[in-house]
């Protein structure tokens, strides 16, 4: 199949005046009781001229065959007339919005997911569209569920079982978005169909998985936050063994360093609020 080719056929003024014209000397030889010429000059300029009259508005095209034989695009809006025995038709040259349908797959650990995405897209090739495929529309759609599908078995969802990922679909939107848009572009190129963006809209873990995977979630944000808790209590109480060092406010043995060191500890990784003990005795009575 050749690629598009571009044609700018002549102006159609010209020819409907002259359909106009064709019709005034029908009638006037209708009139005058000349019925073959008025009959013959009427059929000529109604099945010779007024076919080929062609309207091609802004952002659209028309595809023209003559007798099987592909003969080129009309790109040009405007108002045209061409071989009156070609089949004319019309291709839009507007960008597309596809709106994906929620699709159930496994990403690449095999955690059942929910996955759709919306595509914007054009034809940059309208010979390919018409003739390399039964229908573009079809084709676009078809094409678009197998990448998002592949896309999905590719990554993991996120990092939580996997940590290794340097690429998740939760957390990789952009870098997951430009490989979407790149294998779409591969897939739809036979087509002569341009992918303009490609965007994950939904992205969630199935409904049977659902709950277990936030279970998940919530304990490694509570482990990361116990993580920082202890990390700044253990920083507090080096800090206030120092200071009370440096001043020589009071001297602690190995035992009563380790007693403060868990009091502190106690107090500041608790969840509740500690209530205060007067201590009057000693550390060892």
């Amino acid at each position: 199949m050749d690629s598009e080719k571009t044609i700018n056929p002549p102006s159609g003024f010209l020819a409907f005046v002259l359909f106009l014209v064709l019709l005034a000397v029908a009638a006037v030889c209708l009139f005058i009781g000349e019925e073959p010429i008025g009959a013959a000059v009427g059929v000529l300029s109604i099945v010779f001229i007024l076919p080929g009259l062609v309207i091609v508005n802004p952002n659209e095209s028309k595809v023209l065959t003559l007798f099987g034989k592909y003969l080129g695009t009309v790109k040009k809006d405007g108002f045209f007339w061409v071989n009156p025995f070609t089949v004319k038709r019309k291709v839009s040259l507007r960008a597309f919005n596809l709106n994906g349908q929620q699709l159930k797959v496994n990403d690449s650990i095999g955690n059942p997911i929910e996955i759709a995405a919306v595509i914007v897209w054009q034809i940059k090739d309208t010979a390919n569209a018409v003739f390399a495929v039964e229908n573009y529309i079809q084709y676009v759609n078809i094409q678009s569920e197998a990448a998002v599908r592949h896309l999905a078995n590719s990554f993991p969802y996120d990092n939580l079982e996997d940590e290794t990922a340097t690429i998740t679909l939760r957390g990789g939107a952009e870098q997951v978005s430009l490989l979407l848009e790149k294998e779409l572009n591969e897939r739809l190129d036979r087509a002569g169909i341009e992918v303009l963006e490609a965007r994950i809209s939904h992205l969630a873990y199935a409904p049977e998985i659902a709950h277990s995977m936030l279970q998940v979630q919530q304990a490694s944000a509570i482990i990361a936050a116990r993580r920082l808790i202890v990390e700044g209590a253990v920083g507090m109480v080096e800090m206030a063994l120092n200071k009370l060092s440096e001043k020589n406010i009071v001297e602690f043995d190995e035992e009563r360093k380790a007693a403060m060191v868990s009091n502190l500890l106690v107090v500041l990784c608790g969840d509740r609020s500690v209530s205060p003990v007067v201590n009057t005795g000693t550390l060892y009575h």
